[in-house]
């Protein structure tokens, strides 16, 4: 006899989940990032299963299919979606209501009879829908409640290098589900550096053909040995539309970067005419800040980025392109002919060419993000993004600036997670451990009132330079993205570093179901010993 034994291991596979995740076992409503208020009601609790509906209007049935997806790989059921209400159903509700003030905010009632989550707008929804989610994960009986809930911070955001090392369009989506399942809602998706371009621009075939190739790679921190492996890749156009439309369906903004005019090597090597020396010029193999710039006395620089940008801002609907700023030598400008011819009198050499960009982004109703070098010579509409420490977020919030704060003290996540650097996957120096995370506060009662309103929130940064592989991202960015994700949604006085700990051991059920990598620093006993030998 032949049997198909498939069908009964996928079966035995699924039964096996579904004991895991669908016990009788209370719901917690205690997740990360913790909701602002969770208030427990009389009455018996929701029960959870098969004979469930959601019930969602038109305008929430992308919404309502997200739930539907989430409730099946958390809990094991498979429910279904409909559009009308039917007697003695028990349904989980979606609407938007007027009562909730806040766009990105919620309230979840919980009661015998149903589970309605009323979101201020559709993105509200989705942040309800995480936080039933996440309860579900750990056991499918929910206690009669009401949650009233809404973020802290606006820019609530996750920062991604792909231009040091090339991520798949597969793993830059599992990324973005990532931020979706912290209620994050900017990927910040940094696109051209020296070491590799990794956007397709029409106009400029060469930029993916020469740029997006390095030759090699230097081994360890700027070692004099050189790997000589090849390494490329950049995305489409049709490929990043995709992934901006599946980080809208999450309710993220993926905010591009063209880094300039530092930066911008890979570039050089395919139009050496747009350099203060012509060249020649290769892409790079080493890290750090190379001294070739853009050159700024160069009308076909102008023409070039404004080419670029346009095509950017085609592909990408966001409100705000970063334009980065940071980290350009002057030496080249300081010596070079065309660059000298412009006189400058009230201006550097960067601001000069920040407000020339600045004037074009803006033409196009855009909003420009930089880098906070780009505060001394900056528009005052322009956004600061503040790497180099709190103090200038802080100072340019008090000028008026937009800000984000980026520290590198405690939102660089490519640094070091222990001090016993031996058995760490990543070579880059600093140390910023979970709790450091936690304890950020971006709007400290330090800043002033009327300079605190403009600080919109904050972002971890992912730098790859050391980071070769899908699994150290992710090793790298897990538990401190749940850190921070609470440091931008909760607000201070709900905080509390031991109490997140124990919410946080629950939460890594969702690391380990979705198959994340992640540092297990917190929990010793999930480590491996180090006295091991393989």
């Amino acid at each position: 006899m032949n049997f198909n034994l498939k069908p009964l291991v996928l079966t035995a596979l699924f039964a096996i989940h579904s004991s895991l995740f669908t016990s009788a076992a209370p719901a917690d409503y205690h997740v990360v990032p913790l909701p602002q208020s969770i208030q427990l009601a009389k009455g018996p609790a929701f029960l959870l299963d098969a004979d469930v509906q959601i019930l969602a209007p038109a305008e929430l049935q992308r919404e309502a299919a997200l739930l539907q997806q989430y409730l099946k790989e958390v809990a094991g059921l498979q429910l279904p979606i409909t559009d009308k209400r039917a007697k003695k159903m028990r349904y989980i509700e979606l609407g938007i209501s007027t009562k909730v003030t806040n766009q990105e905010g919620y309230m979840l009632n919980v009661s015998q009879k149903g589970f309605r989550i009323e979101g201020g707008s559709a993105a509200g929804v989705f942040y309800g829908i995480q936080t039933l989610r996440k309860a579900a994960a750990n056991g499918t009986e929910f206690a009669a409640a009401t949650i009233t809930d809404t973020p802290r911070f606006s820019w609530r955001g996750m920062h991604l290098d792909c231009s040091r090392h090339f991520f798949s369009v597969d793993f830059v989506k599992k990324y973005i589900d990532l931020l979706a399942m912290h209620n994050m809602n900017v990927f910040h998706w940094h696109l051209t550096d020296d070491q590799g371009w990794r956007i397709e621009i029409k106009k400029y075939p060469k930029l993916t053909t020469i740029g997006s190739q390095r030759s090699g790679t230097v081994l360890g921190i700027n070692a004099d040995l050189d790997d000589s492996i090849p390494h490329g890749g950049y995305y489409t156009q049709q490929q990043a539309r995709e992934i901006v439309e599946y980080a809208q369906e999450r309710h993220i903004t993926v905010v591009p970067e063209i880094d300039m005019p530092g930066h911008m090597l890979a570039a050089l090597a395919c139009y050496p005419e747009l350099g203060c020396t012509g060249g020649p010029y290769q892409v790079g193999h080493y890290w750090g800040v190379y001294k070739d710039v853009l050159c700024v006395g160069n009308p076909k620089v102008y023409e070039f980025v404004e080419d670029v940008l346009t095509e950017i801002m085609d592909i990408f609907p966001s409100e705000v392109i970063h334009i980065g700023g940071d980290e350009a030598p002057t030496e080249k400008w300081e010596h070079c002919a065309k660059c000298n011819s412009l006189n400058l009198k009230h201006t550097t050499y960067q601001g000069f060419f920040t407000k020339r960009v600045f004037d074009f982004i803006t033409a196009h109703h855009r909003r420009v993000l930089g880098w906070d070098e780009i505060l001394e010579a900056s528009p005052a509409d322009a956004m600061i993004m503040s790497w180099r420490g709190s103090a200038p977020g802080s100072q340019a919030a008090q000028t008026g600036h937009d800000v984000v704060m980026s520290p590198t003290s405690h939102c660089y996540f490519d640094y070091q997670q222990s001090k016993e650097t031996s058995h760490e996957p990543s070579r880059c120096s600093g140390y910023i451990p979970v709790e450091k995370v936690y304890a950020l506060d971006p709007a400290p009662d330090s800043i002033p009132a009327d300079a605190r309103k403009h600080i919109l929130g904050g972002q971890a940064n992912i730098w790859t330079e050391h980071l070769f592989t899908e699994g150290m991202v992710e090793y790298q960015a897990l538990p401190r993205m749940s850190a921070l994700a609470e440091v931008l949604w909760t607000m201070p006085e709900h905080k509390n570093f031991e109490t997140f700990k124990e919410r946080l051991t629950v939460f890594t059920r969702l690391y380990e179901l979705y198959h994340y990598q992640y540092a297990k620093h917190l929990w010793p006993d999930r480590q491996l010993p180090s006295r091991w030998l393989f």
